[in-house]
């Protein structure tokens, strides 16, 4: 039962680090989509002012995936990182590469500069949650298992590939939904209908790729792909869809105060529904949660340390939220950060 607790607190962990870190990658999405420099001044402005206040805590959830992992599933642990170094190792240089974009992109006095930061940050924003989507796949698709040597079959199988497309869609559906309250927020109308639409585009990508997905993972993924036809999954499944369709509805209304909410939701039951077609395996289908599981004394200390986290961090954390949603953090100025246009710069 403590081996079940734990692997239900990095599911969840994973579920936040998917509506939380992936919300800031659909953003950078988008920051890439968004055109040239004139173009797309105004998009990538609103992304700036709407990303400064929390987009470092949202890396949180990932460390924390792994600090559940190597500690409660050692022998997961390892297998993993010995069969995915390749797309972990890519993942993490662009998490390197999109935090050093993003926070040296503002303060840049010349413009070639602000474009370099901007193509790391951008650049880094897609191929980041792809890699770690198809490091989710390769999982679900029974590619990996104690003693899988590094290949490139590992995670570049069709469901590999499905599921890193399928996390792009989703982060970019969610970026596009919150930067659609947030223009209403900043009082930039013209931009909620931009990002309204592009919202409305990467939702029906999603529709689009789950079909395609349906047959794939039948054939390549048949253990999750019957987890998610059936009993608990399939009930996630349906109630993620439902979330997906409120939030389109609402979005089309152009009724945005719960559009934020549904989303979340959405994305957050999807991998809900990922961890109810596993059971009982971490490494379908040649590795449990009872196998993967540590000794009993780390496990109870760290469901121990686990609660405390959960206590003195989970309020900090809603707090955060809940006053970025609520328009209460506001990021740096131009001024305070001493940003200016060298002479010479255009825009």
């Amino acid at each position: 039962m403590m081996a079940d607790f734990i692997a239900w607190v990095m599911v969840l962990a994973i579920a936040a680090y998917a509506c939380g870190g992936g919300t800031d990658y659909g953003a950078g999405f988008w920051d890439l989509m968004a055109g040239g420099a004139e173009r797309g001044k105004r998009p990538r402005w609103l992304i700036d002012h709407a990303m400064a206040p929390v987009w470092e805590v949202n890396n949180v959830w990932l460390i924390f995936v792994f600090i559940v992992m190597w500690t409660g599933f050692p022998t997961m642990f390892q297998a993993v990182f010995e069969a995915m170094w390749l797309p972990l190792a890519l993942a993490a240089v662009g998490l390197v590469l999109r935090g050093a974009g993003f926070a040296l992109r503002k303060p840049s006095r010349r413009l070639a500069q602000r474009r370099i930061y901007g193509a790391a940050f951008a650049i880094s924003s897609l191929l980041t949650p792809f890699f770690l989507g198809a490091v989710l796949g390769g999982i679900a698709a029974g590619q990996v298992a104690v003693g899988t040597t590094a290949s490139a079959d590992a995670w570049s199988n069709p469901t590999s590939v499905l599921t890193g497309l399928l996390t792009i869609a989703a982060t970019a559906f969610l970026g596009a939904v919150f930067l659609c309250a947030d223009a209403r927020r900043f009082g930039t109308e013209d931009l909620v209908g931009y990002f309204r639409l592009r919202a409305l585009l990467a939702f029906a990508a999603i529709v689009v790729l789950a079909l395609i997905a349906l047959p794939v993972t039948h054939d390549d993924a048949r253990h999750v792909w019957e987890g998610l036809t059936g009993g608990l999954g399939l009930l996630m499944v349906v109630l993620a869809a439902v979330c997906g369709l409120a939030t389109v509805l609402l979005l089309v209304r152009g009724s945005y105060g719960w559009t934020r909410y549904t989303s979340v939701a959405s994305v957050a039951l999807t991998v809900g529904a990922w961890g109810f077609a596993q059971r009982p395996y971490l490494l379908p289908t040649s590795l449990t949660v009872a196998e993967a599981a540590g000794a009993p004394h780390t496990l109870r200390w760290l469901a121990i340390v686990t609660g405390i986290a959960i206590v003195l961090v989970g309020p900090a954390l809603v707090l955060l939220y809940r006053l970025d949603t609520q328009g209460e953090l506001e990021p740096l100025t131009d001024a305070d950060t001493l940003a200016a246009r060298a002479p010479g710069d255009q825009l």
